[in-house]
């Protein structure tokens, strides 16, 4: 069992993080690495409380208290097999998910919860370290053919589970390399890419085959990928951004943030010596107040930016938590994020009015003004209108659905109410044998979202190839 002391005597306690002066110089991981004996004793804390909540908290039903013991024993490889029974990929979750089963942490209720983040993303670097993650090739082919469209998390776990299910697994990707968010989404401090390749080294290893620069339904028509694939997962991503359609809109310096995200890494890729879009030099605003708009914000500071203003819709969150949000519900808290933590300035409950461009079409500045809540919406506040010098403006609002042009128009799926790909209890689409997962039929969701997902839908297409009728279970991967 559990250390019944542990959360008695060990405060919890993180990984330092490199001085700011220092990693906004370079585009490395922004953590230090964290102590075995700090580790052990933050795995101690968890306190073998019976129901363990951290279950409910995580998509994935990771096996939370079993492997936080395992790390406190020093027991590696049964920890590594435990992290990786429900979690194909917990080198990227460790890294990049803002961990709801820690929120849902019953030591949470009277302290500060267990580092259940750092002990997975600790437990999963040290097995990668010592050789533990080897490939795991299936023992029997079935012969069946499966194309899953998107390389994303969700894309890349139901590939996995389905080439280690014996099927013929073919990844397509519409950009030049795998990884959809993962490789052009998400900067390079938060995930080095290496982290990524290695994984995907893996895959292939096991026998996926990757294909890039393929836009399914254009590139490859919709016709030929039925024909020649028994079953096909449609995850793609959600990837329209929301606009923000003011006056102004159409000046030279306001992009999607994944206009200006995917460049910065494309020049940590070295396919570019700069970025066409940069934030060198400018004053740059970042509209939405979220993990993309704090991606906006770290690679903006790298990138050597004058200064820059975060603008969110919403009030400032609370310090603690709120009674409307008790535990064990996610909380709405004020947080600072390592790029918060390096520069800037938060806006809150503010919105644009119009861009403000000069007599050349660029952009000078924006107009805003304070908002209220008022019956549930958000009401201008009259004679709070102000200017903001800028000549750079990110949108980074979120999104609103997939692409409609080209595979899903061709494929004649249905969208649900809210433009999502429509699917049943059986992750199929209107079109048998057409299976959707992760954010194209779930919405912009969470990485633990998608890669539960993937795993479920493979699932479901296992079955499926095999002819059951019945609800699909989760596929439990090989041990090591």
């Amino acid at each position: 069992m559990a250390d019944p002391t542990g959360f008695l005597r060990h405060h919890r306690e993180l990984p330092a993080r490199r001085p700011v002066d220092v990693r906004i110089q370079d585009w490395r991981e922004v953590y230090q690495d964290f102590p075995a004996p700090s580790l052990t004793a933050q795995a101690s804390r968890c306190m073998d409380c019976g129901i363990p909540f951290c279950h409910n908290g995580c998509p994935l039903g990771n096996l939370i208290p079993e492997w936080n013991d395992l790390a406190r024993r020093g027991e590696w490889q049964e920890a590594i097999d435990r992290l990786h029974a429900t979690n194909n990929f917990p080198e990227f979750t460790g890294r990049l998910c803002p961990a709801p089963c820690e929120a849902a942490c019953v030591l949470g209720i009277s302290d500060d919860p267990v580092t259940i983040k750092q002990i997975e993303v600790s437990i999963i670097d040290r097995a990668l370290a010592e050789g533990r993650v080897v490939p795991v090739p299936p023992s029997v082919r079935s012969g069946r053919k499966v194309a899953v469209v998107g390389s994303g998390p969700a894309g890349l776990a139901a590939a996995q589970q389905l080439t280690r299910a014996g099927h013929d697994v073919t990844v397509f990707e519409r950009a030049d390399r795998i990884g959809g968010l993962l490789r052009y989404g998400i900067p390079e401090f938060k995930m080095e890419k290496a982290v990524l390749d290695r994984r995907l080294e893996q895959m292939a290893a096991e026998g996926t085959t990757f294909v890039t620069s393929c836009d399914v339904g254009v590139d490859l028509s919709v016709e030929e990928l039925r024909a020649t694939f028994d079953a096909v997962v449609l995850a793609g991503g959600s990837t329209i951004g929301r606009d923000l359609p003011v006056p102004g809109r159409e000046l030279s310096g306001v992009h999607f943030a994944m206009e200006f995200l995917p460049l910065a890494n494309r020049v940590q890729e070295g396919d570019l010596a700069e970025p066409p879009i940069t934030a060198k030099g400018k004053r740059v605003v970042v509209i939405g107040g979220g993990d993309t708009g704090a991606d906006c914000l770290g690679t903006s500071h790298r990138q050597g930016a004058v200064s820059v203003h975060q603008l969110e819709i919403m009030p400032r969150p609370p310090e603690t938590r709120p009674a409307a949000n008790p535990w064990p519900t996610y909380p709405m808290l004020y947080r600072v994020t390592s790029a918060h933590e390096e520069g800037g300035e938060r806006v809150y409950a503010v919105s644009t009015e119009a861009f403000l461009g000069d007599d050349e079409g660029r952009l000078r500045g924006l107009r805003m003004y304070e908002v209220e809540s008022v019956d549930g919406r958000f009401q201008k506040v009259e004679g709070s209108e102000t200017e903001l010098e800028c000549e750079l403006v990110l949108l980074a609002m979120g999104f609103v659905g997939p692409q409609r042009e080209g595979l899903v128009e061709g494929l004649g799926v249905e969208l649900d109410g809210r433009g999502n790909v429509a699917r049943d209890a059986g992750w199929q689409s209107s079109v048998p044998g057409i299976f959707v997962a992760g954010d194209m039929g779930r919405g912009q969701s969470l990485i633990v979202w998608a890669i539960a997902e993937g795993r479920s839908a493979a699932a479901a297409v296992d079955r499926y190839l095999s002819g059951a009728t019945d609800l699909p279970e989760p596929i439990t991967p090989t041990r090591r």
